[in-house]
């Protein structure tokens, strides 16, 4: 059933709420019948959220952008709002395609990008960068289902205007990046995110000459997931090599990876799963196995031993294992705490999705194929939609079935040899930036809050380690709506935890994302309401 059948069927049956309440009134249904219509009002109020309906017709005015580029070349990447597929209003004019990372003439490595000029020109000064993580996840996710102009999601059935599109907050630009993600081109040849990032300054420089007017902006850089890698080391990269003609003043990134696995996923995961029992419906028996290995692996005791402010860096636990050659952290076989509960909460939910726990049956499609591939196509493997953005006729993946990194020998598939950005360059980034931004959903299991916590418990910047207080209840508010969670602010970081999100906090909550995009940009005095 389309959504405007759904709420003209809402109205209808509202209106026979005075009806149903004297047949009711004094009767066991008294309760039930006071609650279907509360329902139904909340169905109403939908309206608002998922954009214009029958009933209100979509304006189909010419829309004009808000800068203007000088350059001829900008005009081969031009992008008619009023035809791109399936899309039926006028999203404006934009623009896209691939850009060398270098100026090279015969440079192969190139870089998607979609950029949408702010629909506010107040606000034509700010550029903002986005990218998804992965690593190889495709930045058309978040362009299409988080924080672009246009907006669908899971479950819709046509694309809508999102009305908590940053693009009313800055120019935005989203980036398929490193090489070998969605439809950029070339043979991943990185080892490391140092690695990546001169990459992706490569390709600003060649944007900003064709887009020259940006030049001299207000740049922020922002993502999620293991952007929680890729965005602290572009950052870090564009202040320690000056020269971008853009001004970083900041990042964002929300539920990112930030340290090992272990800190992220295994030690806080027994916690997060009898904090939600309801949804983790374990026996006894089961939650006691779980218990003992957090017991011997030193996962309950480490839970314990984090304090505001800290006294110390937390030792490894005894569950820890160590790569003298990489010197990376891992965990013995015996101390796997995550994935034995993903695999036993999976057989009584068959819907469970790691991003979002609170998802139950039946599983939304997505027009994008993630995360379940049930849809009739897959909106930018379409020939028709690939020629509108001018993208390549390749096969698009959502996220890359390859790896984006080299192992920097034979040239043979790799992995990240990166040090975890709270021991590298985040610190740095921190202490050089206007604002940085940390903030992740509450209901998000692939990275749990209580581990990106300690991560900035173990992370020293301006001077300190760590939060020195610590973070207050009931302390992030959304405006009109009310407490939505947690913030905590100091030394110039700010984190912010949402209620009734999951992983992709644009996405599952635009609203409060939105506030706190807007906090980094400048454009309130807090993410909370005030």
């Amino acid at each position: 059933m389309k959504l405007a059948n759904l709420l003209s069927l809402s109205a209808c049956l509202a209106t026979l709420s005075p009806a149903w309440g004297r047949i009711f009134q004094g009767s066991v249904m008294e309760g039930l019948e006071e609650s279907a219509n509360m329902h139904l009002e909340h169905l109403q109020a939908m309206r608002s959220f998922l954009g214009p309906t029958e009933e209100t017709p979509i304006q189909h005015a010419k829309r004009e952008s808000t800068i203007q580029f000088s350059n001829p070349k900008a005009k081969e990447f031009l992008v008619d709002g009023t035809k791109i597929p399936d899309v039926n209003f006028d999203a404006g004019p934009s623009w896209s395609g691939l850009m060398p990372i270098s100026s090279d003439p015969h440079e192969t490595r190139k870089l998607f990008f979609w950029f949408w000029p702010t629909t506010n020109a107040s606000n034509s000064r700010d550029l903002l960068f986005w990218t998804n993580g992965g690593p190889g996840c495709s930045s058309l996710e978040g362009f299409l289902q988080e924080n672009g102009p246009i907006s669908w999601s899971w479950g819709q059935a046509e694309p809508t205007p999102n009305q908590w599109s940053w693009t009313s907050l800055a120019n935005v630009v989203w980036v398929e990046q490193p090489v070998g993600t969605g439809f950029s081109q070339g043979v991943p040849d990185i080892t490391n995110d140092d690695e990546l990032a001169a990459q992706v300054m490569g390709f600003l420089e060649q944007f900003l000459d064709v887009f020259e007017e940006l030049k001299g902006s207000n740049f922020w850089v922002s993502g999620e997931s293991y952007a929680g890698m890729y965005v602290p080391y572009i950052a870090n990269w564009i202040y320690e090599h000056p020269g971008l003609e853009v001004d970083l003043k900041g990042i964002w990134i929300a539920d990112p990876t930030l340290t090992w696995g272990l800190v992220q996923q295994e030690i806080p995961a027994l916690r997060f799963a009898q904090a939600h029992r309801d949804l983790f419906p374990f026996n006894d028996t089961f939650y006691a196995q779980l218990q003992n290995i957090s017991d011997t692996c030193g996962y309950t005791d480490y839970l314990d031993s984090v304090t505001y402010p800290p006294t110390g860096q937390l030792p490894l636990p005894v569950g820890a294992t160590f790569n003298n050659v990489t010197r990376a952290v891992g965990v013995s076989a015996s101390c796997r705490m995550h994935s034995p509960i993903q695999n036993e909460v999976s057989i009584l939910n068959p819907a469970f999705d790691v991003y979002r726990v609170s998802d139950t049956w039946p599983t939304l499609w997505s027009v994008i194929g993630f995360p379940e591939s049930t849809q009739e196509f897959i909106y930018f493997n379409r020939t028709d939609v690939q020629d509108a953005i001018h993208a390549p006729h390749i096969a698009w993946e959502t996220c890359s079935s390859g790896s984006v990194y080299s192992n920097g020998t034979a040239g043979f598939p790799g992995r990240d040899q990166s040090i975890p950005s709270t021991l590298s360059v985040l610190p740095n980034v921190i202490e050089k930036s206007v604002r940085t931004v940390i903030v992740h959903g509450l209901a998000d299991f692939i990275l749990v809050s209580e581990g990106t916590r300690i991560a900035i418990q173990n992370m020293t910047w301006n001077g300190l380690q760590g939060f020195q207080t610590p973070i207050e209840p009931d302390s992030f508010e959304v405006d009109n709506m009310g407490t939505f969670g947690v913030m905590h602010q100091e030394r110039g970081l700010t984190y912010v935890e949402f209620s009734f999100s999951g992983h992709m906090t644009p996405q599952f909550v635009p609203w409060a994302a939105f506030q706190t995009i807007a906090f980094l940009l400048g454009k309130r005095p807090s993410p909370s309401t005030t």
